[in-house]
């Protein structure tokens, strides 16, 4: 801040304004001075900030249970189709794409205002003191007033508002097609939640069936022992295998618990709300190869979000191109103005003397650069390299989607032909065991007979669980590599 001789000495007169000064500069130091003490002094510990205690208030003010609107009932047992629903309705990451989407379209209307003339109103008021107003001995003041009106309008640019407007449209549409891709992302994390809640289910009684198993031959051998028809080491040994499948089924209630916070937050409510699951059927999966793979690559190379997402990327690189190519030519443009002035003058302590007058102008101009240092070719190199890099993109990710929706598909197969093969496994690993277990109650068979067909039943369980699981994560997967999964569909209703 810097005060100059005249002022300084008009400040003399005043010594009120002198003390005033002193206080604002003194409490502007200390301001300064006082800003380091905002951050941790040390980088050895901890630090409380000074109005931390502010914030973890307002944190604990907030709904423990909110789930965006969405009610949750308790009591009620949800499908996989309600849940779909909660999801798409309470995520966040789904307001977050619509809210890009909904700037975005901003964005466009913002391109197609460059089409209207640009309006301003302007008015001023200024006072002068002087020393020079007639001759350089005479002091006096100045007094000036206008005010107006000015346009400029835009009339011809070769295509670059076009090519302005176009690209914005293009980035809309992927913003668009964005918002639909969060929606299967959302629907797919919440499906494969969902299915794999459901094989913890049926891992859990997979384990208890284990255990059961494991109890009876650890009476069996308990009974033989009794008899005089076992050793120890049998009935010892019986009772390590009833606890070991005591921890597995431990270990698969844990996953079960595991998963269900899995599900939960795929809801995008709050972790802690309780949600009642439907339960998916137990048996064997009848899936059928419905469409042939050549159908599904087609349909994805046409509909994923993520394909016409990165097609309306490159439209709207060759829009940019298109944009940088005009620079090279003139823009015209109207310009008016219209408006009143009005300017008095005095010397001494004269009275003021002046005039007042109403102005206007119009006219067309002309603006062509000829030379601004190579900007517009460097500027038309980059948006061509980015067109390039958005061609390359697109093909990459075609040959992407294509690979995605055939690894997919040979996934699903060879998890339905796994599930039968598992099916086939548990009958015979049941046959075997039930055979094994009649023998050794019998005195026909030995412990090691018996407690290695029980833990083949108990891994046939968990194959076939397994396999079911597979097969639920394949035939999602494939939906979403196809872009079937929340498609949209037309709607003739009007939008608001």
């Amino acid at each position: 801040m810097w005060f100059t001789a005249a002022q300084l000495q008009r400040n003399r007169r005043h010594p009120d304004r002198l003390i005033c000064l002193a206080g604002f500069l003194t409490l502007f130091v200390v301001c300064r001075v006082g800003a380091g003490d905002l951050a941790p002094p040390t980088p050895d510990k901890s630090w409380l900030p000074a109005n931390e205690g502010t914030y973890e208030q307002e944190l604990a003010g907030l709904a423990r249970t909110s789930t965006n609107g969405v009610a949750i009932d308790p009591a009620k047992t949800y499908d996989l189709p309600a849940l779909i629903d909660i999801a798409e309705r309470s995520h966040p990451e789904t307001r977050v794409a619509w809210e890009a989407a909904r700037a975005q379209a901003q964005a466009v209307g913002l391109s197609e205002s460059t089409y209207y003339p640009y309006l301003a109103a302007l008015a001023s008021e200024n006072f002068a003191h002087e020393l020079s107003v007639v001759t350089s001995v005479f002091p006096g003041n100045v007094v000036e007033e206008s005010a107006g009106v000015e346009l400029n309008w835009l009339l011809f640019d070769f295509g670059g508002r076009a090519a302005q407007v176009a690209g914005a449209r293009e980035k809309l549409m992927a913003a668009n097609v964005n918002f639909n891709a969060t929606h299967q992302k959302i629907v797919f994390e919440l499906t494969k939640s969902f299915y794999d809640y459901n094989i913890a289910r049926q891992q859990v009684e997979a384990s208890e069936s284990s255990l059961q198993a494991a109890r009876v031959v650890s009476d069996a051998a308990r009974a033989r022992f009794e008899n005089g028809l076992a050793t120890k080491p049998d009935v010892l040994q019986a009772e390590q295998q009833t606890a070991q499948a005591d921890y597995d089924l431990e270990a698969a209630r844990g996953a079960l618990g595991d998963a269900q916070v899995a599900l939960v937050n795929s809801l995008g409510i709050f972790p802690a709300v309780n949600v009642q699951v439907a339960q998916t059927p137990a048996g064997a999966i009848d899936e059928k190869m419905g469409e042939p793979l050549d159908e599904l690559v087609d349909r994805a190379l046409s509909q994923r979000p993520d394909l016409l997402a990165t097609l309306a990327n490159l439209k709207a690189s060759q829009a940019a191109v298109r944009e940088a190519r005009a620079a090279y030519y003139p823009k015209i443009s109207l310009d008016a103005s219209a408006g009143w002035s009005k300017l008095d003058v005095n010397a001494y302590d004269s009275p003021y003397v002046g005039n007042d007058k109403p102005n206007y102008a119009a006219g067309i101009s002309l603006e062509w650069p000829i030379f601004e240092g190579f900007a517009r070719r460097d500027r038309l190199r980059m948006a061509e390299s980015e067109l390039k890099a958005a061609a390359s993109e697109l093909a990459d990710n075609r040959d992407n989607a294509v690979q995605e929706v055939m690894k997919a598909y040979v996934d699903l197969q060879t998890a339905l032909r796994k599930q039968d093969a598992a099916e086939v496994l548990l009958a015979s690993a049941q046959s075997a065991f039930d055979a094994a277990l009649e023998s050794y109650k019998q005195g026909l068979g030995t412990y090691v007979d018996v407690a290695n067909a029980q833990r083949n039943l108990a891994s046939a369980r968990s194959t076939v669980v397994e396999a079911r699981s597979e097969i639920y994560t394949s035939k999602t997967g494939l939906a979403l590599s196809v872009g079937d999964l929340a498609r949209p569909v037309a709607d003739s209703t009007p939008p608001p």
